[in-house]
């Protein structure tokens, strides 16, 4: 017997595509699941790819759990150019001379950021001041004071060493702007720099590599598409199940 739409509840693991929204996905998941009952876990940026956590159904209301799950992410920083974004998506509004650095000047940098802090969201961001993203501000050339967030760095780790550009490999709570972390980054090695690349890999113990990538999605039936939702048990801490 064929599962119905309206039947499907529980968690999908989405490799979300380059230059989507996290907001794009869910309305690509309507169509297919026909269904308005699908929302995801924590935001990606349009640059970004990777792990996006769909809740459909009734798991839309473990949202608050789900979001609040440790991220770890892999990606590229170019030093020597900063943006308005602090992104790759940006325009570029500075560049500079990139000095001769060591990895293991620039792991002592990362390091620096580790543990607790509060970072201030950055300009070009979806958090809403008086009902208004601050992105549609920051279009305008307006900037606004922002509320610093509490932010946890767990893990940041160089993985290539290829000036300008660095790999590396991060861990680290909910709501961490990676991108703004990259723009710190690049400021205290005194180059400036920006985020050119960003992939989740991981939510918890949710991987990329249990995850769907939209074409493969469209193209399962819905049946089939049932077997790939997992139980809200498995993904939300036991204690709150």
């Amino acid at each position: 017997m064929l599962v119905q739409p309206k039947e499907l509840d529980g968690v999908l693991l989405v490799d979300k595509p380059r230059d989507h929204t996290s907001h794009d996905v869910i309305a690509r998941l309507r169509g297919k699941l026909k269904m308005k009952r699908i929302g995801h876990a924590g935001t990606l940026d349009p640059m970004a790819t990777g792990l996006l956590v769909v809740l459909v159904g009734k798991a839309t209301s473990m949202s608050q759990y789900i979001i609040s799950l440790d991220k770890e992410y892999t990606g590229t920083i170019t030093l020597g150019v900063v943006t308005n974004s602090q992104d790759a998506d940006g325009e570029m509004v500075e560049t500079r001379p990139v000095p001769p650095l060591t990895s293991e000047q620039v792991t002592a940098t990362m390091n620096t950021f580790l543990g607790d802090q509060y970072q201030t969201p950055p300009m070009f961001s979806a958090i809403k001041v008086d009902g208004v993203p601050l992105y549609k501000l920051a279009r305008k050339g307006e900037e606004v004071v922002r509320e610093p967030r509490f932010i946890r760095v767990i893990n940041w780790e160089l993985t290539r060493f290829a000036p300008p550009e660095l790999d590396f490999r991060m861990r680290c709570t909910k709501g961490t702007y990676v991108r703004t972390l990259a723009h710190d980054l690049g400021q205290k090695l005194g180059c400036g720099a920006h985020l050119s690349a960003l992939r989740r890999t991981a939510t918890d113990k949710l991987n990329v590599a249990q995850a769907l990538t939209m074409e493969q999605i469209e193209a399962l039936p819905l049946a089939e598409l049932g077997k790939h939702l997992l139980h809200v048990r498995d993904v939300v801490p036991s204690l709150v199940v």
